[in-house]
């Protein structure tokens, strides 16, 4: 699995995204311009001492990304989406692709995949004009985790890891 940037805004966004990525082990992609760099304070704060555990990919664009990672398929995250995202059935080597903050995903970018990989999470306040890109790359995650079941043995994983401390 990959997450996806193209051209993030706030640095508080993409590095609480770098969190999960790290608690999660899934690489983060950078792609296109950044109004700021991952050193910046606000980025670097919302992830914590986290970022040696992220593994960051920066691409100057589109093509360089799609030129270097492999993927199955390409889900792009969009308010304008045609499918459910729970109901896209995820593989591990898939991509989950985030626009901008104020922009989102532009729609030469939307063309490039079928209609049905273009994902919406639903909003039912028509008041309500997008969630917050952190919150939606968390939710598109951990469903493909859920669909994967990448983390059915965590509880037994981490119990014997607590058990083996205490001896």
């Amino acid at each position: 699995m990959h997450l996806v940037l193209v051209n993030p805004e706030i640095p508080q966004n993409t590095g609480s995204i770098a969190r999960s990525c790290a608690a999660t082990a899934t690489p983060l992609h950078i792609v296109g311009e950044t109004p700021f760099e991952i050193t910046d304070r606000r980025a670097k704060r919302a992830g914590l001492d986290y970022w040696p555990y992220v593994e960051l990919h920066r691409h100057t664009d589109w093509k360089a990304f799609a030129e270097s990672v492999p993927t199955r398929k390409i889900w792009m995250f969009t308010k304008f989406g045609s499918q459910l995202y729970y109901e896209a059935e995820f593989h591990s080597d898939d991509a989950l692709v985030f626009g901008s903050e104020t922009k989102g995903l532009p729609e030469s970018l939307l063309a490039t995949i079928p209609e049905e990989q273009r994902l919406v999470i639903p909003m039912v306040c028509p008041e309500v004009r997008s969630l917050n890109l952190s919150n939606a790359a968390s939710i598109a995650l951990y469903e493909a985790r859920r669909q994967l079941k990448l983390d059915k043995d965590f509880l037994v994983r981490t119990r014997n890891s607590a058990d083996s401390n205490k001896t």
